[in-house]
């Protein structure tokens, strides 16, 4: 079991990130290198400045807003916690000054921020239970949420069992000494990641994020790479 868990938490992990960027790298060369199209998607020529517009379209979804209201709102949700989300683990690895303007506990958001994170992918994932999202949806958009739901939920009991019922055999320190091992390339696992009592909820976690990850590259998702430019497309 021990060996397992070593694998998952060091070399499952460098193996990941490699291949995260390795493939998103070789998937963007590829995309760029098709020959371009003139750009017929153009519907706002008139708009100035275009960048602009294309930051509007990207991060605040217009076309949804207007059309599928209760699913704008929780898109809005959805991508305010994971910003909240990639702060606080960014946090795992230092303190960041620009991060501490507010003063706050790694985490944001005292445990609210996952839990709302993970109501958000349980409502993308049921709405594709009926149609016509149904009849669009491929397995493919099923596995992607399912997994993201399962890095969420393992990621938001470590928190909600340390802040909610003060379970403190696992800490933050714990968690950086940790990530802080494997960014420098001298892999250490601190006795609480391995023998405390929910460190099956970590190695659970980083298990279903190297699976994340290593999908990605491959996967529908590689939209969030691309949404940037194919609005700037389309505003001219």
């Amino acid at each position: 079991m021990q060996t397992l868990i070593y694998f998952i938490l060091v070399p499952m992990v460098y193996m990941a990130v490699a291949t995260f960027f390795i493939g998103t790298t070789l998937r963007l060369i590829k995309i760029f290198r098709e020959p371009k199209h003139p750009a017929t998607l153009q519907i706002y020529p008139e708009k100035k400045p275009q960048w602009l517009w294309a930051l509007h379209d990207t991060f605040l979804f217009p076309s949804v807003r207007r059309h599928k209201p209760v699913l704008w709102v929780f898109l809005m949700l959805f991508h305010i916690c994971l910003l909240f989300l990639i702060i606080g683990h960014l946090e795992l690895f230092g303190e960041f000054a620009i991060f501490q303007i507010v003063p706050h506990e790694v985490f944001l958001g005292q445990g609210y921020v996952g839990l709302i994170i993970a109501i958000a992918l349980l409502y993308f994932l049921f709405r594709r239970f009926s149609s016509p999202v149904r009849d669009l949806s491929v397995p493919e958009d099923y596995y992607l949420l399912i997994l993201l739901f399962l890095i969420v939920i393992f990621g938001n009991e470590m928190d909600w069992a340390r802040r909610w019922y003060g379970y403190e055999e696992m800490v933050v320190e714990d968690y950086q000494a940790y990530l802080w091992s494997l960014l420098t390339l001298k892999p250490d696992l601190p006795v609480a990641v391995t023998d405390s009592g929910h460190s099956f909820m970590l190695v659970l976690h980083i298990f279903f994020a190297n699976l994340f990850l290593i999908f990605f590259p491959f996967s529908q998702s590689m939209h969030s790479f691309l949404s940037l430019p194919m609005n700037k497309l389309r505003t001219g």
